[in-house]
């Protein structure tokens, strides 16, 4: 298994640098005679969420030989010449144009993976409809065939890692998923190991909705934003929590299982046995069964009509109808809304996040759930905490849990 890696924490902090594009060495000379940051390394060389490793400044001359010394690990490569400053034109460095990371993003209806170079940007990605019940030796034989059509269009011919989500509280330093609600079969499973030996190259698993934050971190909407909430809404709900650049974990890996909150103590029967849950009252599920209610009810007759002629509902049909005006879906979403929000309004006003976003399959039902989300959280949180928040709809969309899936495992590469 061939996994080049830099050789100490000088180098590391270099790759992080190049992962956001090329550079010319003079600039690269620049960032780290500039101020230093706590620790040494330069302020200007650190993203606002300071996820890089702070090793001490270096002179010129340690800067290109640790250059060189990553050039002839096969890590970085010459780029040419930069543009002149005025004087002698700079050499430019890159990431090397060979590095492939894969990104997967395994969710409980559909599996999607996707390879991006050392910089993340997507080169190809492919999905399918995956149920993720008929457990873990049937969707990673999907994962693998899905990576073996990306190999097919020559978007590789060897990996250099490949980070995975699943839909479930995964414990990080083990890389196996843990009593995972809505995965019969899957405690334990060991499939960080399992990715790797198939795949031939390092390997990361996280839970999705932590990958999907990193992939807001690196390319969406909080790329300039070190402390905030990703809320995923779709077959189940749950919540990344960014601080200060990094996933927080907790102790266990089960920081941010918010969908097990319960909102209820009457409420319905949750996947997880509770009763009352947020997820039992708008998850996927959560709302296809409310929306059918509504269909055979005679509430929404735009819902019968779906029902009648696919014989099952979801929140895709929820969308549909509202935006066709049809007033039970819309009083399905700010119903659901309504909860989320008031779960929502409880964190913020507890975490402070600088910005909340909301994705997932049910975020796609748009802006009425974002208006009702926003309503609650502003009305309950406290004026400290939301003077200044913005509450955001994803825009990376289907790509966040890829992107994120490749950021995980190059923050392993790119590390000493």
């Amino acid at each position: 298994m061939k996994s080049n890696r830099p050789e100490n924490s000088h180098q590391a902090a270099l790759l992080r640098v190049l992962r956001d594009g090329p550079r010319s060495r003079a600039e690269l000379a620049d960032l780290i005679a500039g101020p230093a940051a706590p620790g040494g390394f330069p302020v200007s060389a650190l993203p606002v969420s300071g996820v890089y490793p702070h090793p001490g400044r270096m002179s010129r001359s340690k800067l290109n030989s640790e250059l060189d010394q990553l050039v002839g690990l096969g890590l970085v490569e010459l780029d040419g010449l930069a543009a002149s400053r005025g004087g002698r034109r700079s050499g430019q460095v890159r990431l090397s144009r060979n590095t492939r990371f894969a990104g997967i993003d395994i969710g409980a209806t559909s599996v999607d993976v996707a390879v991006t170079d050392g910089e993340l940007r997507v080169l190809g990605h492919v999905s399918e409809p995956c149920d993720i019940r008929l457990g873990p030796a049937h969707v990673l034989d999907r994962v693998l065939v899905l990576a073996g059509k990306l190999r097919e269009q020559g978007l590789f011919t060897q990996l250099h890692g490949a980070g995975i989500g699943v839909p479930g509280p995964v414990s990080f330093a083990e890389g196996f998923p843990v009593a995972p609600p809505i995965m019969p079969g899957w405690d334990r499973y060991p499939m960080r190991e399992t990715v790797s030996q198939e795949l031939g190259c390092p390997a990361m698993l996280d839970n999705d909705v932590n990958i999907m934050a990193l992939g807001e971190l690196h390319a969406g909407v909080a790329r300039q934003v070190g402390d905030f909430l990703l809320l995923k809404i779709g077959t189940g709900i749950g919540c990344g929590i960014v601080v200060d650049g990094k996933i927080y974990r907790g102790v266990s890996g089960s920081a941010g299982d918010i969908g097990h909150m319960r909102v209820d103590e009457l409420g319905p029967v949750c996947a997880c046995g509770n009763t009352g849950c947020l997820e039992a009252y708008f998850g996927g599920a959560a709302l296809a069964s409310q929306a059918q209610a509504a269909a055979r009810s005679g509430r929404s007759s735009f819902l019968a009509e779906r029902l009648a002629a696919a014989g099952r509902l979801s929140a895709e049909d929820v969308a549909a109808a509202a935006t066709q005006g049809d007033a039970a879906a819309i009083q399905l979403i700010r119903d659901g809304g309504r909860r989320v929000g008031q779960v929502l309004a409880g964190l913020v006003s507890f975490f402070n996040p600088g910005l909340v976003i909301i994705a997932g399959g049910v975020a796609q039902l748009g802006h009425v759930l974002l208006a009702e989300i926003r309503s609650v959280v502003y009305r309950r949180s406290l004026p400290l905490a939301t003077g200044n928040l913005p509450i955001v709809l994803s825009e990376l969309e289907d790509i966040a849990g890829v992107v994120g899936g490749a950021r995980l495992i190059s923050d392993h590469v790119y590390s000493a």
